[in-house]
């Protein structure tokens, strides 16, 4: 009797695991630690409109698409206190997504932070961004442009603004 107990509590245990396969385990963690040349931060919020606009854009706009390519994109939830691994400035560790996103002084939503292999951040902006202007921002991060003229320049000259 009691090995037919364990193999039902077994079964009821594995079969709760395998019916949420869309959803994180409490026990995974994020990772945005910065694995490619350019690494792009999305701070977001559950209730904010033009983040759902933006998340809209990348999925859509074709320009948007291609300029963000090459580029990690990683996404912070406000409202999340799950475990986030980072690495951003002189600040590498786990913690909660709430957390690292105080840390950043994020206060606006959304909230995008460009930032290299090694954490140093290059560029943040707040608020949304028509998609036009959003790729240029994208093409100003990956053509090392940031590190020879402002960013208002750049899009005055690209005409993106």
């Amino acid at each position: 009797m009691r090995g037919l107990a364990f193999l039902l509590i077994l079964t009821l245990l594995v079969a709760s695991c395998s019916g949420n396969k869309g959803s994180v385990s409490s026990m995974e963690i994020k990772d945005i630690t910065p694995k490619n040349h350019y690494n792009l931060l999305i701070v977001e919020s559950e209730s904010c409109i033009y983040c759902k606009q933006l998340d809209k854009d990348m999925r859509e706009n074709e320009n948007l698409k291609k300029a963000l390519m090459g580029i990690d994109i990683h996404r912070l939830l406000y409202e999340s206190n799950a475990k986030v691994r980072y690495k951003l400035e002189r600040e590498e560790g786990i913690s909660q997504e709430n957390e690292v996103v105080r840390m950043l002084g994020v206060n606006s939503f959304p909230y995008l932070i460009f930032y290299d292999k090694d954490g140093k951040i290059i560029l943040r902006i707040p608020g949304y961004m028509e998609p036009k202007t959003f790729a240029c921002v994208a093409d100003y991060v990956k053509d090392n442009q940031y590190k020879r003229k402002s960013l208002q320049d750049y899009l005055k000259d690209k005409k993106c603004a």
